[in-house]
């Protein structure tokens, strides 16, 4: 028997009314950098840090537990190592396989109060000369002596001026423990006789341990204060490493991910300096945005071209990163790096970098000058000056041999070097 329509939709209608709702589902909220497929290798250790600090640890292995417990160390504490120890010490009370404790090496100096800089760290729970109005975290312990900073850790994070890694790792030579693990969040390198050697592969060489980087576009005093930002991890061929130092790293403000390139997220992190130095200039010039905007994407290109004439191994990926562009982008714009070459620039270059970091600092480094520096002598040594216009000029208007205008007369010229099948080769 067919049914007319009407009668149809009466039966099907009372049929809904008659079943009971189906079950309310639960919303998932996600923040807007869900978006991105970048970022899931961070968000999912983002989650994973959040539901171990949301479940009860597990007892399971307790007689047995403080053997697998990492122990943290940050050696340095200037402005960008204490957000660092910040960061780290925030996870290590919430994540079961740290230590709480997080030692952080000073180098120790003495405030105009009389007071040693240790001593008002531990006291106060705040770097009261490079993070002054931020507080560490109960768990972070400052030591003025690197020896015993070190002793117990067997995961270490340096953070310090890079001109000071060569003496520092020799004072380590022999003090550390057999499995430790080390991230580099230093932008620079040395300059040897046999060629340029990333703080790294450095520390990896003088200390025989691996060492991962950490770049990214990171104002310190930005992410002391919770805005949100990213990094990047870069390691070699332990994934489950890299992974772990996300975990120790990310925050709900502060998003890392990983990538296996760590040449070219370390230079990266590296070489936007000289080129923060370049928008200085521009900007010191009152050029005006176009201007700046060229010095960039051309400081861009002899980044990715630098790396992988040094390294054939870098990856095009790794410069859309936030230790490429990103940390290129930030730091022209709000860098120490770009603020004092600016200075330089309005000063006609008549004042030294010396005397305007010492005015302008209060006792934090530039990184841009001496990293012009020791890229020049790369260039220099292979014969490469020609091909990178923009590098050379920064250094020879940092050291006086040019004057800061030169920097756009200097920079338009366009290098012989074209990039084919993710190598560098001369055209």
């Amino acid at each position: 028997m067919t049914l007319p329509p009407p009668l149809i939709l009466t039966l099907r209608l009372r049929l809904r009314l008659s079943l009971p709702p189906p079950p309310k589902l639960p919303r998932f909220r996600r923040s807007f950098t869900y978006l991105s497929p970048l970022m899931a290798p961070a968000m999912e250790a983002q989650e994973t840090a959040q539901d171990e600090a949301a479940a009860p640890h597990n007892n399971e292995f307790s007689n047995d537990e403080g053997a697998h417990k990492s122990k943290v160390t940050v050696v340095g504490s200037g402005n960008w190592g204490s957000v660092a120890a910040r960061l780290i010490a925030s996870n290590t009370l919430k994540l079961s396989s740290f230590h709480d404790e997080v030692r952080m090496w000073v180098y120790e100096e003495t405030l105009p109060s009389g007071e040693k800089l240790t001593d008002v760290i531990n006291r106060a729970n705040e770097n009261v000369k490079y993070l002054p109005g931020i507080k560490l975290g109960k768990n972070v312990v400052a030591d003025p002596d690197l020896e015993n900073a070190v002793k117990d850790a067997n995961m270490l994070v340096f953070v310090t001026p890079h001109q000071f890694m060569e003496g520092i790792c020799k004072n380590l030579v022999g003090k550390i423990k057999g499995d430790v693990e080390a991230i580099s969040l230093i932008k620079g390198m040395e300059v040897k006789m046999e060629g340029p050697c990333m703080i790294s592969t450095l520390i990896s060489q003088q200390l025989g341990i691996n060492c991962c980087v950490l770049m990214g576009a990171n104002i310190a005093n930005e992410i002391a204060v919770e805005k949100f930002s990213e990094a990047t991890v870069g390691y070699r061929g332990n994934r489950q490493i890299a992974e772990k130092w996300v975990q120790l790293f990310s925050t709900p403000y502060f998003l890392v991910t990983a990538v296996q390139d760590v040449e070219g997220v370390e230079l990266c992190g590296t070489l936007k300096n000289v080129v923060a130095l370049a928008a200085g200039f521009v900007d010191g010039l009152e050029m005006g945005n176009n201007t700046k905007a060229a010095i960039m994407r051309i400081g861009l290109r002899e980044m990715k071209a630098f790396s992988k004439l040094l390294f054939s191994t870098v990856k095009d990926t790794t410069f859309f990163e936030s230790c490429g562009v990103a940390d290129l982008i930030t730091t022209c714009l709000g860098g120490r790096n770009r603020k004092v070459a600016e200075a330089f620039a309005k000063n006609g270059g008549k004042r030294s970098f010396d005397e305007l970091e010492a005015e302008m600092l209060q006792g934090q480094k530039l990184q841009g000058v001496s990293t012009a520096r020791e890229v020049y002598e790369v260039l220099s040594h292979r014969g490469w000056l020609e091909l990178f216009p923009l590098f050379a000029s920064v250094h020879e208007i940092c050291i006086g041999h040019l004057p800061p205008s030169a920097i756009v007369a200097h920079s338009e010229r366009t290098p012989r070097l074209s990039l084919v099948d993710g190598s560098a080769q001369y055209c």
